[in-house]
């Protein structure tokens, strides 16, 4: 369940990033509110999540899942550039969140 917590974490991350950039500084106030809300929901969740995942851990996936997933909805939604570079970046931190996923729990202490 903890692994659920920390991907809902994650892409609560991508909603209230791509809501402060559509807040546009705050000063809109729906997409404020929308904002402060999954600020909220993303770090409680996240705050659940390691009660059982070591915090290198979650915190790399957290991060990794709110930085990738916020770079797609860029391209996707913002119109930000998509060059090859990027995408083979992204494939990157993907990758290796994948990874720290599959080693979790499995080295010795």
């Amino acid at each position: 369940m903890a692994w659920l917590y920390l991907v809902l974490a994650g892409l609560s991350e991508i909603v209230w990033a791509f809501g402060l950039k559509e807040s546009h500084g705050f000063t809109l106030l729906g997409w404020s509110l929308l904002t402060a809300l999954f600020l909220i929901v993303s770090f409680g969740l996240f705050a659940k999540a390691m009660q059982e995942i070591p915090i290198g851990t979650a915190y790399a996936v957290f991060t990794g899942i709110g930085a990738a997933g916020t770079a797609i909805v860029g391209i996707l939604f913002l119109n930000e550039a998509a060059g090859m570079f990027k995408i083979l970046s992204l494939v990157v931190l993907i990758s290796g969140i994948i990874g720290l996923k599959l080693v979790d729990g499995k080295e010795a202490n």
